[in-house]
């Protein structure tokens, strides 16, 4: 489990850089982003769609290639060419939980075939007989049935094709786990299903999360600590409840105005707060990665971080 003094860093993302198109028509999705995610922790990413959240986490997984900076995983570099052996480890090690459980399931595939996909791939030598079981075991830990495994994803609900898909991924028996936005795509009812699930499997097996989300009050239940980004960079990084308590980054002060609150005579009162990026003089004084307290980063300049420091003594 995470332990706070005692924090052993699992993935370090170090200065990473992720672009797309050629020379001409050059896209930067992800800028000169840095991060440690520590073992048995769940670290949150958040931000407006667009932000680049998703683009981070396929990076580290290796389906987006990188252009600048670098992963660590386990202090090992897992970015650009890497070996056949250390790719063939990461696939085990590391593995995503994605957003749309409609389309990232083969609908002409049977359950039992899409869970066990990666042990087939991953060169498990597993008898038939061991193979089933696994892919009911899996199915059980993911509270579904062991006969589901004959059906296909058109028969089940959307919360249980996102379920097949923790299975699948859980089925690796994986150290950390990519969950980009996996619940977002469920009704309201099924989300609090799927997020006690994955804080029981993450206590089970000390698991590692990178939990992708744009809803705050979903990261807020969940997360260990937050990193909040947009535009491809990120603007502040904290524990969780510190961010919530005292947010300094004006976007991030935008985001948690947006959240709705359950008493409908304070969500009438309470005051929207509209980020307008125009309100930062970066002409002279350009912006930096700082760390303003301890654990707590933001990114601003030094007039901004001067500003930052008195608010926090002030609290």
């Amino acid at each position: 489990m995470y332990d706070r003094k005692n924090k052993e860093p699992l993935l370090e993302v170090k200065n990473l850089e992720v672009t797309f198109g050629t020379r001409q028509r050059k896209f930067t999705a992800v800028n000169d982003v840095s991060f440690t995610i520590y073992k048995g922790e769940t670290f949150g990413l958040v931000g407006e769609s667009g932000s680049g959240k998703t683009t981070i986490g396929r990076s580290i997984i290796r389906i987006n290639p990188t252009s600048g900076g670098e992963i660590l995983y386990k202090g090992q570099k897992i970015s650009g060419k890497i070996s056949k052996q250390l790719d063939h480890d990461l696939t085990r090690q590391i593995q995503m939980i994605f957003q749309d459980p409609m389309a990232s399931l083969n609908e002409r595939a049977k359950v039992d075939y899409i869970v066990s996909e990666g042990l087939y791939n991953c060169g498990r030598h597993l008898s038939e007989a061991q193979r089933k079981e696994e892919v009911e075991k899996a199915l059980t830990d993911v509270g579904l049935l062991p006969e589901f495994a004959s059906r296909f994803p058109h028969e089940f609900s959307g919360g249980q094709r996102q379920r097949i898909g923790i299975a699948r991924a859980l089925i690796m028996k994986p150290e950390f786990v990519i969950a980009d936005e996996p619940i977002s795509a469920l009704d309201v009812s099924i989300r609090a299903q799927v997020l006690n699930l994955l804080s029981e499997l993450q206590e089970k097996r000390g698991l590692t999360y990178l939990f992708i989300a744009h809803d705050l009050s979903v990261v807020r239940f969940i997360s260990d600590r937050v990193a909040v980004i947009r535009k491809g960079a990120l603007v502040e990084l904290a524990e969780t409840e510190k961010l919530f308590a005292h947010p300094l980054h004006p976007y991030t002060r935008a985001l948690l105005s947006a959240i709705p609150l359950p008493d409908p005579a304070a969500e009438k009162d309470k005051k929207l707060i509209v980020y307008d990026p125009n309100m930062h003089d970066y002409t002279m004084d350009k912006p930096a990665w700082c760390e303003v307290e301890p654990e707590h980063y933001v990114l601003a300049n030094q007039a901004e971080l001067a500003e930052y420091k008195i608010i926090l003594e002030h609290r």
